[in-house]
């Protein structure tokens, strides 16, 4: 008698292909984590002891048991649907945050205050928040997605990577522009064309080596740096952080302004990029992806990490490259190593600054690109309206930093001296107060006035008006009537859109094609397990 159990395909821990998705995706954690070690040290001044000691190995905690998480979450699906091909979720340290965290939180308390320990605390408190909004997100998340435009989501998104994680790079790479733009031109040809180097080498990996070699050929790097970061080589191992945690939660207002809005992008973001891998092939559940993420940063944030970890966009990229399950794990395993060997100081002086930063400038210009891209073309006023605050916000970071290397500030200049000069920066701080936010709030609303979708119109409009009055947005402060003059002009706002929708005026018909594009009014709930298992044998759509 013949038996009808199916044969259980073997599962190997690693293939060919887990090889080039590691040296690319390794590469791309490995240059995270050297630059917010970089920004830790450098713009917030934190004590080379607390870094390498404290965050770094509580970043590689987080990062080690996501990444293995993942790929046990790769094996599971596998197993259930008896394959081999199944990829894992990339995970890593979430670049947006890294520098949200550091320039919009942490920078300005050091300033005020010249205690970058006061900062971290903030820090480390703003990403706990963080990761409990993940949470709530994983169970409400798909809700709030419901009413929130992509090209506002995208738009304030692109906002910080033209301003946060681009413009910082860019100034960096032209201070040594002999070893940045041959590194970015690499990047863009291997990352953005079909072009391959020879035996599939990976191009990150080929970028940060040749970007390297230029460097110490030229003379930019020193052996001697590098001979006193190796005698700084030592092991740390994390503890937990409660202390300072507790300390900058007491004063955890001012961090709405930016969590809250940075929180419902994540669980978007992690929608998004669940989506994206379920098109390749591989369906997750998304509450179990959610769950992990809020997790790693609550974790991290408790063990002394201010830098939330998320799941990386690119799952469709490592699969394509041949990655399965294995490479996943392996990234973690050694980015935590490294961490835990305090190796990145060692790195730092190996690197040159030059070569690492292209990568950054080329991410801020693939999410900046993305809110265009991934939005109807009639709402690209709107990615445009949402990009403003943060570039408002950027801006008077740009002219607080200016003036406190002079010794003074715009309070002692006066705002009477700088709008002769043609600075605006009253108009501009407020503005820039709370800009996540307030780009989400003003997009949104420019989306559904070019809609003609006027009744939601007016309650964004009308959300931007509390907001403002209670100073999450367009405040220096969480207090009541926090800005009333901007809470009037929202409100205004919203009684002209509800004018106007009295007339009943048709809405936009959508263009060819913006069904697929724009999810705004359909958004996918997430599914139960039960559910899950039954997507998973459902066809792909491709």
């Amino acid at each position: 008698m013949v038996s009808s159990k199916p044969t259980v395909v073997p599962l190997p821990f690693w293939v060919r292909g887990d090889t080039n998705a590691f040296f690319g995706f390794g590469v791309n954690v490995l240059v995270n984590v050297l630059t917010l070690t970089g920004l830790c040290i450098g713009v917030v001044k934190l004590p080379e002891g607390e870094v390498f000691g404290t965050i770094l190995p509580a970043l590689g905690i987080a990062l080690v048991a996501g990444n293995i998480y993942y790929t046990y979450l790769a094996r599971r699906l596998a197993r259930r649907e008896n394959r081999t091909d199944v990829t894992a979720l990339p995970y890593g340290p979430s670049v947006p945050h890294m520098f949200i965290v550091i320039f919009v939180i942490m920078l300005p308390i050091y300033l005020r205050t010249q205690d970058p320990v006061r900062a971290w605390e903030a820090g480390l408190a703003w990403a706990f928040i963080i990761g409990v909004i993940v949470l709530i997100g994983a169970f409400v998340g798909p809700y709030i997605r419901r009413y929130a435009p992509r090209a506002a989501l995208l738009g304030t998104l692109a906002g910080i990577s033209i301003t946060f994680i681009s413009m910082n790079p860019a100034g960096q790479m032209w201070r040594m522009a002999w070893v940045a733009l041959p590194v970015f031109a690499l990047l863009l040809i291997g990352l953005l064309t079909d072009v391959k180097l020879p035996f599939n080498f990976p191009i990150g990996l080929a970028a940060l080596l040749v970007g390297t070699a230029i460097g110490w050929v030229g003379g930019a790097m020193s052996v001697p740096d590098v001979t006193a970061a190796a005698r700084d080589i030592a092991v740390a191992v994390p503890s937990f952080k409660l202390d300072l945690l507790f300390t900058g939660l007491s004063d955890m207002a001012p961090l709405l302004a930016t969590a809250i809005p940075l929180g419902v992008y994540n669980f978007t973001e992690g929608m998004t990029n669940v989506e994206s891998a379920a098109t390749a092939g591989d369906n997750y559940n998304l509450r179990s992806v959610l769950l992990a993420d809020g997790a790693g940063a609550v974790i991290g944030a408790a063990l002394g990490s201010p830098f939330p970890p998320a799941v990386y966009v690119g799952h469709p990229g490592w699969k394509a490259a041949g990655g399965r399950s294995g490479y996943s794990m392996a990234t973690g395993v050694v980015i935590a190593v490294l961490c835990f060997l305090g190796m990145f100081g060692l790195l730092a002086a190996i690197l040159p600054t030059a070569a690492i930063v292209p990568i950054l400038l080329y991410i801020g210009l693939l999410i900046g690109a993305q809110a265009f891209q991934a939005t109807p073309r009639a709402h690209a006023a709107a990615v445009v309206a949402a990009l403003v605050p943060n570039i408002a916000a950027w801006a008077t970071g740009q002219i607080d930093n200016a003036l406190a290397a002079a010794g003074t500030t715009a309070a002692t200049v006066g705002d009477e001296a700088l709008n002769g000069a043609g600075v605006v920066y009253d108009g501009l701080l407020v503005l820039g107060q709370g800009a996540i936010l307030a780009g989400l709030v003003l997009g949104a609303v420019v989306v559904f006035i070019i809609d003609k979708r006027f009744v939601r119109a007016a309650v964004f409009a009308g959300t931007g008006a509390v907001l403002s009055f209670i100073g999450l947005i367009h405040g220096e402060r969480i207090e009541w009537n926090a800005n009333g003059q901007v809470a009037l002009g929202y409100l205004f706002v919203a009684v002209f859109c509800g004018v106007f929708a009295l007339g009943r005026p048709t809405p936009r018909v959508p263009e060819p094609g913006e069904a697929e594009m724009d999810e705004t009014d359909g958004p996918a709930v997430p599914a139960t397990e039960p559910e899950a298992d039954a997507q998973r044998t459902a066809p792909v759509r491709g």
